[in-house]
């Protein structure tokens, strides 16, 4: 466990399971909430209205859920933009002020240390939201590479963030006076009760939506104005099994599973965040060189035709029974009705192919597809 991230103050406690806990903890505990660990976090995985209840008031109405656990660094000085440019994959020169940007932090061997949005203050701020089980990893990565007059600063115990998402989430953020008109991938610094904070159109749900970025002094006051004007809109509470649910019908790859150091963003067919031409970044050459002779295997969906519900790390047979692959997330679709997975699958599997999943003994047919497996509402 980093040791930075236990300690006994207001801003994160230690639980008794020998967990970090989020500020909002009391609040999910009083909600009912079913608490489980995820990236070292005691988590709230669901609410009293249960995974599927909470998942669908994302995709028709409005939900609310507490992504505290991210990571969140921010990196200023003379040339942070520069700096930071040189790191990650995507390439930070193509956004501008206000703008967020989906990238990736590579190891020599081209694998995905993680995958991050990056938001662009100006050439000599640069905000990132790490995943929270790599936060510390991101964290000193970059600061062990910062350049005399950069500074990168972990706010990871000082700031929380409450995702609001869903096609209701931009009438519940004005109704408390919040900004939402900026476009997807954008990002606004305001004001809700005289605490800044950051407004920020992105989301892990593929639905319309907001994350806002603020001290943990207004993170409980916040939470609990936005459920209290949440009722006219249908606002549910949301634990990681919604927020499970809706990123792989998506198709949202998840760290540790989808992506991993071990996996690239060629495999992971992320390549889109990838700068090809900017100059440098880590991991560079090792991308270049896979994306020529071609990867060993690539990500896919996997949409079940029979009864059953596939999970990560089950292997994949073609009609031959010979193994193509394995499965490396899934679950039960409650949009479609069906079980569906992400996978990597050899080259030879094409988009149509019908195979078979493992589920534990049992032969689970399924159709291999190119995710999403809903149609995205994120604008």
């Amino acid at each position: 466990m980093n040791s930075y991230l236990v300690r006994s103050d207001k801003c994160s406690r230690t639980s008794v399971k020998g967990m970090p806990e989020v500020p909002l903890h009391s609040e999910h505990v009083s909600l009912g909430a079913k608490m489980g660990p995820f990236g070292g976090w005691d988590m709230p995985i669901e609410y009293t209205a249960g995974t599927v209840a909470e998942h669908t008031a994302v995709r028709t109405a409005v939900g609310l859920f507490d992504v505290s656990h991210m990571g969140k660094l921010r990196i200023t000085g003379p040339g942070a933009l520069e700096f930071v440019n040189s790191q990650v994959t995507n390439d930070i020169g193509r956004i501008t002020p206000g703008q967020a940007q989906y990238s990736m932090l590579c190891n020599d061997h081209g694998g995905i240390i993680d995958d991050l949005i990056v938001y662009l203050v100006g050439d000599d701020e640069v905000r990132i939201i790490p995943n929270a089980g790599n936060a510390t990893t991101i964290f000193e990565a970059l600061r062990s590479a910062a350049p005399a007059g950069i500074t990168v600063t972990n706010n990871h115990l000082t700031q929380g963030i409450i995702a609001v998402q869903g096609p209701r989430s931009g009438d519940l953020l004005k109704a408390l006076g919040l900004p939402t008109d900026h476009e997807y991938m954008a990002f606004v610094d305001a004001q809700w009760n005289g605490h800044p904070l950051t407004v920020c159109r992105t989301g892990y749900t593929g639905e319309y939506g907001f994350e806002i970025v603020v001290g943990n002094e207004a993170l409980v006051s916040l939470w609990r104005a936005l459920l209290e004007s949440g009722t006219q809109f249908g606002v549910l509470p949301c634990g990681l099994g919604a927020r499970d649910t809706l990123r792989t019908e998506m198709g949202y790859p998840l760290h540790g599973q989808d992506i991993s150091p071990d996996i690239s963003p060629v495999e992971a067919r992320t390549g889109w965040a990838v700068g090809w031409k900017k100059d440098s970044f880590a991991g560079k050459d090792a991308l270049v060189a896979q994306k020529e002779a071609g990867a060993a295997r690539l990500a896919w969906g996997l949409l079940a035709t029979g009864r059953g519900i596939p999970r990560a790390h089950m292997s994949v047979r073609n009609a031959a029974g010979d193994v193509v692959g394995e499965t490396t997330s899934g679950t039960f679709s409650p949009t479609r009705q069906v079980g569906i997975a992400l996978a990597l699958l050899t080259p030879s599997v094409q988009e149509g192919d019908e195979l078979v999943v493992d589920v534990r003994g049992r032969d689970l047919s399924v159709v291999v597809t190119k995710p999403p497996f809903v149609p995205a509402h994120t604008k």
